[in-house]
């Protein structure tokens, strides 16, 4: 688990995510997703699934907590917040394709397409990577922790043990999502269809 930045670095990869500027990550973190809880609640037509939305975003926002009170578990939700990245992909797709254009539609102005196939790339590209292997991989280093506190503390009863399950609930949240738009792909190749945007998650 641990990396070294650079053959000249005395840090770590872990490091990179426990500095001194994570209350400030962890405060903007908690305010991203009251306010977007907000604004799904008062507009739920915005996303595909307003109440597995609303539920998710409720789990996270007591997740957080979890780094706050245990700082050697900070690293974690670096890692985990780095989905937001492919959430921003994805509003990035509906947004600047709201024509539902084929990425590889090639009669596309030179522009458009070379905007349209770079947001789809780096779309799938972060899902997969982060939704489909990270979020599995980190329950690992997750079960260590919990084993590691449980021994320093005396007792399995500990803030590392909510963690096992919530994040249990979110790699399978992550790969329902995926089976959905795996299948929703399939469907329109067999349908022939040319394409359209969908509201996401």
């Amino acid at each position: 688990m641990i990396f070294h930045l650079s053959s000249t670095s005395k840090h770590t990869l872990i490091d990179a995510w426990t500095g001194e500027h994570f209350h400030l990550f962890w405060d903007i973190t908690l305010l991203y997703f009251i306010v977007d809880l907000i604004w799904v609640l008062l507009v739920p037509h915005c996303v595909k699934s307003p109440s597995t939305i609303i539920q998710h975003h409720i789990a996270t926002i007591c997740y957080i907590f979890v780094p706050f009170v245990f700082k050697e578990s900070q690293w974690v939700m670096g890692a985990c917040m780095s989905v937001e990245v492919n959430t921003w992909f994805l509003i990035a797709r509906r947004v600047f394709n709201k024509q539902g254009f084929p990425p590889w539609q090639i009669e596309l102005p030179p522009f458009i397409s070379l905007r349209i196939k770079l947001i789809s790339i780096f779309f799938y590209v972060t899902w997969f990577g982060i939704r489909v292997f990270l979020y599995p991989y980190l329950f690992f280093p997750i079960f260590g922790l919990w084993q590691w506190l449980s021994e320093e503390s005396g007792t399995v009863y500990n803030v590392m043990l909510v963690c096992m399950p919530l994040h249990t609930v979110f790699c399978i949240l992550n790969l329902k999502w995926t089976w959905d738009l795996l299948s929703s792909k399939v469907k329109s190749w067999r349908k022939g269809e040319k394409g359209k945007v969908d509201k996401g998650l």
